[in-house]
């Protein structure tokens, strides 16, 4: 695996490979691998014939200072993971490489800027926007391949796409979850030993609204997991939406075409998301 920091030497190498008609998956991350980023390797390997991951703590997406600081980073053990894997190049930048001096960015987002996790994170759809845009532009991938688990922040990404008409094709992946239901997540790193026990409160709630989901109404459904949340030691629950996972709306109706359970919450200090396709 090749480590590179610049982007001109990005842009160089995968131009190169492209004059030789190879396809490029790029697989942007923030770091502090698990194992649900490698099965995102491991699919851009199976679909693609170079594998670029990049690894960069983007700061314009943190609204909240603290929140940065405490991400983790644990470079050396991701390298480790990544060579590992089907990665072929790893794009490691420092913050003075992807942005210099000060840049204005704002892209019209729609009602997805301000829903569900753009409601509770402000300004934090327009950062992620702003460096993936950045990040296409310098690796111009065929596919790009994401977690469900950020499921909003894939329909984000597919309308900018669209909006700015880049050639880059979204490949969106399953969630990875641990064998007791929880989402594996970077985070998950901060939950103490009880904390992780009561985080599967959220998994708990979405298995429970897709087993009812022909039984109960959809505002049923909604309340139920709610009071499961709300009944948890330790979690503090932000939203429960049932929604079209086509728009991204809520749902009031089971006849919608497509249909999506998505959820956060609190678990101590740390702030986990959750959902799952449930039509």
């Amino acid at each position: 695996m090749e480590i590179l920091t610049s982007k001109a030497q990005l842009a160089e190498a995968l131009q190169e490979l492209r004059q030789t008609n190879k396809t490029i998956g790029f697989v942007p991350t923030m770091g502090a691998l698990h194992a649900g980023h490698m099965t995102l390797i491991k699919i851009a390997g199976e679909l693609t014939d170079v594998v670029v991951a990049s690894i960069f703590v983007n700061p314009t997406q943190f609204n909240n200072s603290d929140d940065l600081q405490k991400y983790p980073r644990p470079v050396e053990s991701d390298i480790k993971l990544l060579q590992q894997s089907k990665c072929n190049i790893l794009f490691l930048p420092e913050v003075d490489e992807m942005y210099t001096g000060e840049e204005s960015w704002n892209l019209d987002l729609g009602y997805l800027e301000n829903t569900l996790e753009g409601k509770f994170r402000p300004g934090h759809y327009q950062g992620v926007t702003q460096i993936v845009k950045k990040l296409l532009d310098i690796a111009n991938p065929d596919f790009v391949f994401l977690g469900q688990k950020d499921f909003q922040q894939v329909m984000v990404l597919e309308h900018m796409v669209k909006a700015l008409e880049l050639p880059s094709e979204l490949v969106m992946c399953p969630i990875v979850r641990d064998d007791d239901g929880l989402a594996l997540s970077s985070r998950n790193v901060h939950l103490s030993r009880t904390e992780r026990q009561q985080a599967l409160s959220l998994s708990k709630a979405l298995f429970y609204v897709q087993k009812h989901f022909d039984l109960l109404t959809i505002n049923q459904l909604k309340e139920n997991a709610w009071l499961m949340l709300d009944s948890e030691p330790g979690v503090v629950p932000e939203y429960f939406e049932i929604c079209d996972a086509d728009t991204l709306l809520p749902t009031p109706s089971k006849d919608t075409r497509s249909i999506i359970a998505l959820v956060a919450a609190k678990v101590g200090e740390t702030r986990l998301i959750d959902n799952i396709i449930l039509k």
